[in-house]
């Protein structure tokens, strides 16, 4: 495969270890906005989903080390465009903060090609989300653009994940053998993550013995009931990093008022300090 030749810029692991020491934090910020959910001064107007975004981005960045925006929650409102401009607010507004488009996108080769230009050229985004079933080929693509973070789910926070991930490979369970290929073989730009849910910390603790100092993304506490402690001393790393601990709804929906951004600016920064106490 061609690799792209693109001007030098900050890589994003590069952006991510700035981000972490910048902000004296961990925390990642979900952007799953729902029309219905959004506070009644904005339904129903033109770019709600933008405005609704931007407020919460401009009142979390100084707390986060990167966002998160889920792309199903703008595609199933025909709110792409508003997710363009949502991206290019944030690297405007808050640069070095990176942006990963929660995508977990998985094709084969030839579609995989579009589905990066999508996240990396159309969207602008820092790194992307990917499902490593149909392996190695299929994540390639993403990996031709070399300052880009491909993130791989590994180990995920849903309970239907052990249906697969629990899967036995010559003696380890199958989401462990994705550690050790992302880890090694596969991460052929040096920008490779891992996705390992903060519902499993014993499994966290695992990933972390495998790949050693690999960024971790990990979704889970907040609305879905991982433990903050036991997530964060299973998955530090040893300067006490090393992790972009996402939470969404749990911020994003912290007002339902007009003062929405100042309850979730308050909600970050309660989950930043609370991630800090056991770093």
């Amino acid at each position: 495969m061609t690799v792209l030749l693109r001007n030098p810029v900050m890589t994003f692991i590069a952006q991510l270890n700035a981000a972490w020491t910048r902000n004296n934090s961990l925390l990642c910020v979900g952007l799953d906005p729902e029309p219905a959910k959004l506070p009644a001064h904005l339904q129903g107007r033109d770019g709600a989903t933008f405005e609704f975004c931007r407020e919460i981005v401009d009142a979390t960045a100084a707390y986060a080390s990167a966002f998160k925006p889920q792309i199903a929650y703008f595609a199933a409102n025909r709110a792409e465009d508003q997710l363009e401009q949502l991206i290019a607010h944030i690297h405007a507004a808050h640069p070095g903060l990176p942006v990963i488009l929660d995508a977990k996108r998985g094709d084969i080769g030839s579609t995989a090609e579009q589905y990066a230009r999508e996240a990396f050229e159309r969207y602008r985004a820092d790194a992307v989300t990917v499902n490593p079933y149909m392996g190695f080929d299929s994540l390639e693509p993403y990996l031709a653009y070399p300052d880009k973070g491909v993130i791989v789910l590994c180990r995920t926070s849903n309970p239907g994940g052990s249906d697969l991930q629990f899967l036995d490979v010559n003696g380890h369970p199958l989401y462990q053998t994705v550690a050790r290929l992302a880890a090694g073989p596969w991460n052929t730009s040096g920008q490779i993550g891992l996705v390992v849910g903060a519902t499993f910390p014993a499994e966290i603790a695992a990933v972390r013995g495998i790949v050693g100092d690999m960024p971790l993304l990990v979704p889970g506490i907040g609305a879905q009931g991982g433990d903050v402690e036991a997530t964060v001393r299973a998955g530090r790393t040893a300067d006490g990093a090393g992790m972009m601990i996402n939470s969404s709804r749990a911020i994003i929906y912290a007002g339902g008022d007009e003062q929405f951004a100042a309850a979730a600016a308050a909600a970050a920064m309660k989950t930043r300090d609370t991630i800090n106490l056991y770093r």
